[in-house]
């Protein structure tokens, strides 16, 4: 498994969306410039570029009914990005990677997507908003790791990590954001 994380939001600028350009396939291009503001298009644009330097293939994606993209010939792969960064991940077997800036979640929130002892976690956490992230960040490289996405799962929320004994997950948690990567035991 390899990975890369990029944080320097500095990067994110129209100068640095025009120079990427030119640089990715017409797929990558057409993707980034449906986004109509810079950081879209940067994230998107930049975490190419580091799945590139992983060795991810300069070819053409498909995806699967869920939207997760993938090479029909492999590696698998997987990327995310939030307001603090950009991570991305690949592996021979499948994988999922998520990143999650620190922000304040409602209440409501954590009620419906965590389980109560998730919630209970939480609660007595020294740090709610950053326990909930990275229990977030869990739940949603489980299910990109699946290939599912939160969308393509029946069921309920707070249950999506019961049944995650024959993976492995990884989080690591920064003062501005935490992520997660799951991978086959």
């Amino acid at each position: 498994m390899r990975m890369l994380i990029c944080d320097n939001m500095a990067l994110c600028t129209d100068a640095e969306v025009q120079r990427l350009l030119p640089l990715v396939s017409a797929q990558r291009r057409e993707t980034a410039l449906r986004y109509k503001h810079t950081f879209g298009q940067w994230a998107t644009l930049q975490s190419w570029m580091m799945l590139r330097e992983l060795g991810l293939p300069d070819q053409p994606w498909d995806y699967n009914e869920f939207g997760k993209p993938f090479l029909p010939d492999g590696p698998f792969f997987s990327l995310s990005h939030c307001k603090k960064g950009i991570a991305v991940a690949m592996d021979t077997q499948p994988i999922g990677i998520d990143i999650e800036s620190y922000r304040d979640v409602t209440p409501e929130l954590i009620e419906h997507s965590m389980s109560q002892a998730e919630q209970d976690q939480i609660n007595a956490s020294d740090d709610p908003i950053k326990a909930f992230i990275e229990l977030w960040t869990r739940k949603e490289a489980y299910v990109k790791y699946l290939g599912t996405g939160i969308a393509g799962l029946s069921g309920n929320p707070r249950q999506y990590l019961d049944n995650t004994a024959d993976v492995s997950l990884i989080t690591t948690a920064t003062k501005d954001y935490a992520y997660t990567i799951c991978t086959k035991l």
